[in-house]
């Protein structure tokens, strides 16, 4: 069987995202990112003012690297970014999009109201990685 860094991506429920602090070193964060194959994009929630966030405000670029259980297998994706919110508004378009990555990402909610509610009070933004390149190997 081929490996595909393209399925291990579409599996992993766990990623480090490489942003680009000012003075150029990388910044790592992990982070639960939810790829929309069909697409080619990752989406990720964040919170407004983490370095993270600032750092994408400034330089979009970013990469996000997953390793299968077994460490054996490894996959990045590099992009650029587009940031939508924070919201003010719970059912404003910001927060609409968290709820449309939610359920892409886990299904229905219990409780839309109090997701959207939290989605405020935490100012959750949405991050959207546009996949420009792929690649990663599997050692054995």
């Amino acid at each position: 069987m081929t490996f595909d860094p393209h399925d291990l991506l579409a599996e992993a429920r766990i990623a480090v995202l490489a942003t680009i602090k000012a003075n150029g070193l990388p910044q790592l964060s992990p982070v639960t990112p939810y790829y929309d194959r069909d697409a080619g994009v990752i989406y990720v929630s964040m919170t407004e003012g983490r370095a993270k966030t600032r750092n994408l405000r400034r330089d979009p670029r970013a990469a996000l690297e997953v390793t299968s259980s077994d460490g054996w297998a490894w996959a990045t994706a590099e992009g650029t970014v587009t940031l939508t919110g924070p919201g003010t508004d719970p059912h404003g378009p910001e927060v609409e999009a968290l709820v449309d990555y939610y359920r892409k990402a886990a299904g229905e909610h219990p409780d839309w109201a109090e997701y959207r509610e939290v989605m405020v009070s935490d100012r959750r933004v949405l991050m959207t990685l546009k996949v420009e390149r792929v690649y990663g190997e599997k050692i054995r």
